[in-house]
């Protein structure tokens, strides 16, 4: 199993945002030997968040070779054109390391804050991402829908990757989600907060059985499990502040989301990542609540174990 960072760009403390903060994380995980260095997207939020592109551009130059993943974009929120736009600049910036995870995202205040009816998500991202295929891959035919229309669109520069990078979808579970990933996307990426390792191996057959009937091969399709955050200790004082924190961050229950998080002795974070990889998980991206350089060293640690 591969492992991916997650920009830490929720405040969850009082720290300082700093340019020199996100670079030294950056730098740290990428001589580590993490793969992906990944960033979620939300305009509002229970807590204070980083406009999730303009971060990653900042640490463009720190990464070394990690894959760049924002995940997930918004582009119903972005709208696909400005989307398209901002992703081909970190493609050509970055020498190629784009992945372009996407979904519909599941804030009601998100969609609220741009003026679009939260019940059209699904209809406008089903179209967002064929209009974002149109914009960023080479050869592809306009896209031309009700809600989005690409004709005489021409974005340049343009990716650098040929045709174009590829494209993965965050989706939960649902058989229609799943269905929309296996006809349009290259990958697929789960929540860790909204799975399980069994529920993850459950989507990935699901998945897998999908790819099949569109005769699509499951070997070449990617899958991954984002947001996976973390923190691990010894002390279960600090393991609970740390839950709690994401639990009233999430509007999740404690007991819901200790079972499925990172957070815990190294023994239970380590058991938890046997059984994803055990589950058929191929990557996945790590998200630090606290002391965050430091939880990238352990989590390297338990992966090498």
């Amino acid at each position: 199993m591969l492992y991916g960072a997650h920009l830490p760009i929720i405040g969850f403390d009082d720290r300082p945002w700093t340019v020199a903060r996100l670079r030294a994380y950056v730098r740290r995980a990428a001589g580590l030997g993490f793969r992906y260095l990944a960033t979620n997207d939300h305009l509002v939020s229970p807590r204070p968040f980083l406009d999730s592109l303009t971060a990653m551009a900042a640490v463009i130059a720190d990464s070394g070779d990690m894959a760049l993943v924002p995940s997930i974009a918004l582009p119903v929120l972005r709208g696909p054109v400005p989307l398209a736009k901002a992703l081909a600049a970190l493609d050509v910036l970055s020498g190629g390391r784009v992945i372009v995870g996407l979904g519909p995202g599941s804030s009601a205040a998100d969609y609220a804050a741009v003026g679009i009816p939260f019940e059209e998500r699904w209809a406008r991202f089903d179209e967002s991402v064929r209009a974002l295929r149109a914009l960023l891959r080479r050869g592809e035919p306009p896209f031309v829908g009700r809600f989005y229309d690409t004709r005489g669109v021409e974005l340049a520069p343009r990716p650098l990757q040929a045709p174009g990078p590829p494209v993965w979808i965050g989706a939960w579970s649902s058989r229609v989600s799943l269905r929309k990933t296996a006809s349009v996307a290259d990958g697929w990426l789960a929540s860790a907060y909204n799975t399980t390792p069994q529920r993850f191996a459950e989507s990935w057959q699901a998945l897998r059985d999908l790819l099949a009937v569109a005769d699509r091969s499951a070997e070449e399709f990617a899958n991954g499990i984002s947001t996976a955050y973390c923190y691990i200790t010894d002390n279960r004082a600090a393991a609970a502040r740390a839950l709690a924190a994401l639990a009233a961050a999430l509007n999740r229950p404690e007991a819901e989301l200790e079972d499925r998080l990172l957070i815990g002795s190294r023994e239970v974070c380590a058991e938890k990542l046997r059984a994803y990889q055990d589950a058929g998980a191929q990557r996945i991206f790590v998200w630090p609540v606290a002391d965050e350089e430091r939880q990238l060293d352990l989590l390297m640690e338990q992966a090498a174990s």
